[in-house]
């Protein structure tokens, strides 16, 4: 099983390709789509559609892991983070892949066993679990994330819970 992980972000959005073989998981790539502030908006969510096209069209991954919205306290950030991820799921959905959705707890807790840690825990056990040293905590985030659904998915098609298409 291949599966892309994604952390949204409006400036910086992370993405991970894993592939699952058995207990063990191999990173395929990795990086981080970054945008401007400066630049207007709506040409952010194209480069962010258009970055993880890519990524998708130079991986073949099976499914796509993303992390759910959360509320955010600046309303501000909120928002752009939506945006985001409306673009993103766009992208997913225009290369025909499933998408599954996991919050920020359900991550860290498939990945650390803690669903309170922090940014440094995920990118040690990242690093222990695939040998890859995340360039950057979004990096690291989206690994997580696929590597939640590379362990939760085979569960979950077995009791019959399917992503959204």
């Amino acid at each position: 099983m291949i599966v892309l992980g994604i952390d949204p972000g409006l400036a910086n959005t992370g993405y991970g390709v894993v592939r699952r073989a058995g207990s063990r998981m191999e990173v395929l790539d990795h990086g981080t789509l970054r945008t401007r502030p400066s630049t207007p908006t709506e040409e952010r969510l194209l480069a962010l559609h258009d970055g993880l096209a890519g990524v998708i069209a130079a991986n073949d991954a099976d499914v796509a892991s993303i992390e759910a919205f959360f509320v955010h306290p600046v309303s501000k950030a909120a928002m752009g983070m939506a945006a985001a991820r409306g673009a993103l799921l766009v992208a997913c959905a225009h290369a025909g892949l499933a998408v599954a959705e996991y919050t920020p707890t359900a991550i860290k807790q498939a990945v650390t066993g803690n669903g309170r840690a922090g940014k440094d825990q995920i990118r040690a056990m990242v690093m222990r679990l695939t040998g890859i040293d995340a360039d950057t905590d979004h990096s690291a985030d989206a690994i997580a994330a696929a590597i939640c659904h590379a362990s939760a998915g085979p569960l979950q098609a077995a009791i019959g819970i399917r992503e959204r298409r």
